[in-house]
């Protein structure tokens, strides 16, 4: 099983415990929407690009919106049973490629919106896509960025994704890392860096 099937297999596990009401960190956004999302990107590609451009975000709520309406039990088994044979994302390989980070990230978003949240103890196999997919993303997110960055894993591993002044070391397991690049911030990171630097990082746009 790879990783995007295992980060499946525990949302869908997750949605099951806490219900379709439960809240996330996407900002007004349940359980049941989150579902919703995930089943409307792999199975309703006319409603995909409303996703990430608002120009069709209109139609990709309609559609996301007529998914929430499902009986929840029903909702659940759309996001377990993964990508229809005719998607893109049952593409063999693509899954992986494309879910790894989207089904950890969400899961988290799940899990992290709850009280006395932890972080998952540390997964080797899991860490070491996720860290691989940072290595590449993390170039494109802070291309921006006025300071220097350097993401660092607790075993010493480095990435430069920044070179520039001031430069700001961030220090966390490979999972907080790929969350605050997401754009979250109920992460578990340490940054090491001049104070002024540090802050301009944290308010850079990470994601959505």
């Amino acid at each position: 099983m790879g990783v995007a099937s295992e980060e499946r297999r525990l949302i869908c596990e997750a949605f099951e415990d806490l219900g379709p009401d439960a809240p996330t960190l996407c900002e007004g956004w349940t359980a049941r929407d989150l579902a919703a999302h995930l089943a409307v990107r792999e199975r309703r590609i006319d409603a995909s690009p409303g996703i990430v451009l608002k120009a069709f975000a209109p139609h990709t709520q309609r559609v996301q919106d007529s998914y929430a309406e499902k009986p929840w039990p029903q909702l659940i088994d759309l996001v377990r049973s993964g990508p229809p044979a005719l998607s893109v994302f049952a593409i063999p390989g693509f899954d992986e490629l494309a879910n790894t980070v989207e089904m950890f990230v969400h899961l988290e978003d799940l899990r992290r919106a709850q009280p006395d949240w932890e972080p998952r103890a540390p997964e080797p196999v899991r860490d070491a896509a996720l860290w691989k997919m940072l290595s590449r993303s993390s170039k494109l997110t802070f291309r921006n960025s006025p300071v220097g960055v350097i993401l660092r894993r607790p075993n010493g591993s480095e990435v430069v994704a920044k070179r520039g002044p001031n430069t700001v070391t961030i220090t966390g397991e490979p999972g907080e890392l790929v969350l605050f690049l997401s754009g979250r911030d109920q992460v578990r990171l340490e940054f090491d860096g001049e104070q002024t630097a540090v802050a301009r990082v944290k308010g850079l746009d990470r994601g959505v």
